[in-house]
C-alpha cells in the first residue's frame, strides 16, 4: 500500500496528522507493506521572517489578525498538539518561508533519507525554533540526519530541485488539495486533516480490503483539522 502525503513543514496539523497516522499504522497488521511518500506543499509562498519577532507577532503583522487572537488560537493547537506527544513553542517559533527546506526534503528523498528529513524539519520548527529559511540551519540539520553538509549546501547554492517542489504543489492542485495534511491511499482514498489514529486505521483496513479493486478516489469525510493557505482551521 502506498501513502502519499502533501504537507508543509510550518503547518501545526501536518505533524499532529503524522503522529496519528504513526499510531494508526502501529496497529495495523500489514504495516510492513505501507510505503509513506511525502510531498511538498506551501502554506504561503509569500511567507518571510521578521527579525525579532516570533511567531505569533509576525504572523498577526502579515495576516492583520489581533495578537491576543492568533496567541488564543495557537494555545488550542497547542494543546492538541500535546496529546499527540509533540511541544509546540510558539512564543520562541520563528514564521518562515519554507521553499528552500522543501529543496532539501526533495534532495534528502533522493538520498533515502526523505522520511528522516520531514521529521527532523518538522521538530525543528515547531520545538526547536530553529529559522527553516536560513541556509546555515538546513545545512546543519541535514547533517543531523546523515547528510553531507557540504553537498547539501552547494545544492541549496543553486536552484536545484525547484522544479520537483514545484510539480507537487502543481499535482495538489490537480486533484484538488485545499489544506494539509492531504493524504492519499493507493489512489483510491484521500483524507484531510489532522484525523484522529481511528479514523486512519478504517482508512488502512478498508484499502487493504478493496485492494483489488479498480482506484475510486473516494473521500472519506470527518472532524477535522488542517491548514489552507490562509489559516488553520477545525471542520
Amino acid at each position: 500500500m502506498k501513502i502519499e502525503i502533501w504537507s508543509d513543514f510550518v503547518c501545526p496539523f501536518c505533524y499532529i496528522g503524522k503522529r496519528n497516522l504513526e499510531k494508526a499504522l502501529e496497529g495495523f497488521s500489514h504495516h510492513e507493506s505501507v510505503t509513506i511518500e511525502y510531498k511538498s506543499y506551501q502554506l504561503d509562498p509569500a511567507a518571510r521572517n521578521i527579525p525579532g519577532k516570533n511567531f505569533c507577532e509576525t504572523f498577526s503583522e502579515l495576516k492583520g489578525i489581533p495578537l491576543d487572537e492568533v496567541k488564543t488560537m495557537n494555545e488550542q493547537v497547542t494543546n492538541q498538539a500535546k496529546t499527540v506527544g509533540l511541544d509546540y513553542r510558539f512564543d520562541t517559533m520563528q514564521y518562515a518561508n519554507t521553499f528552500d527546506a522543501h529543496r532539501l526534503f526533495q534532495y534528502a528523498e533522493r538520498k533515502g533519507k526523505g522520511a528522516a528529513m520531514t521529521e527532523r524539519l518538522l521538530h525543528a520548527y515547531f520545538t526547536e525554533s530553529e529559522l527553516l529559511s536560513d541556509m546555515d540551519t538546513l545545512v546543519q540539520l541535514a547533517g543531523e540526519v546523515g547528510m553531507d553538509r557540504e553537498e547539501v549546501r552547494q545544492v541549496l547554492k543553486t536552484e536545484k530541485y525547484t522544479q520537483k517542489v514545484k510539480e507537487d504543489i502543481a499535482v495538489a492542485g490537480e486533484i484538488g488539495v485545499q489544506g494539509v495534511p492531504f493524504f492519499v491511499f493507493n489512489d483510491k482514498y484521500a483524507l484531510s486533516g489532522a484525523q484522529p489514529s481511528e479514523i486512519f486505521a478504517q482508512a488502512l483496513a478498508k484499502v487493504w480490503e478493496e485492494e483489488g479493486e479498480s482506484p475510486t478516489a473516494k473521500k472519506i469525510k470527518s472532524k477535522t483539522s488542517y491548514c489552507t493557505d490562509e489559516d488553520c482551521v477545525e471542520q
